[in-house]
């Protein structure tokens, strides 16, 4: 770092801070939807769960679609429903991925600008 000029320098610690910043963003951004979709899987669950206490000799069960409702075959309900847990799942699994990159990718760049900034001090002294 003792070869490199204030302005290199300074263009060096902008683009480590502009990846820092950006991480953070996208890392808030990733844990909203990681809310959503724990909200939404919550929801899920519970009405799964209230559709057990309904017998099984009722094959009908409405679903609201809009203002309106339609019949459906429980066994089609229940497919769907477990389609949409599965795909819950595995968005909740994917952010997951994301949010550990994020975090490293922003602690890598704090980490560099540390660096930087105690090499500057030990140079200075």
């Amino acid at each position: 770092m003792s070869g490199l000029s204030d302005d290199t320098l300074r263009k060096i610690l902008t683009q480590i801070q502009q990846q820092a910043i950006t991480s953070q963003k996208q890392l808030s951004i990733v844990r909203a939807q990681i809310q959503s979709k724990e909200k939404d899987k919550k929801i899920l669950t519970l009405t799964v769960r209230e559709l057990g206490y309904v017998p099984k000799e009722h094959d009908g069960l409405y679903k609201g679609v809009g203002k309106m409702f339609i019949q459906q075959d429980r066994k089609e309900v229940d497919g769907q429903y477990s389609a949409q847990e599965k795909q819950l799942n595995d968005d909740l699994s994917v952010l997951n991925k994301k949010v550990k990159y994020l975090e490293k990718q922003f602690d890598e760049a704090n980490s560099q600008l540390k660096d930087i900034f105690h090499s500057q001090q030990r140079q200075s002294a």
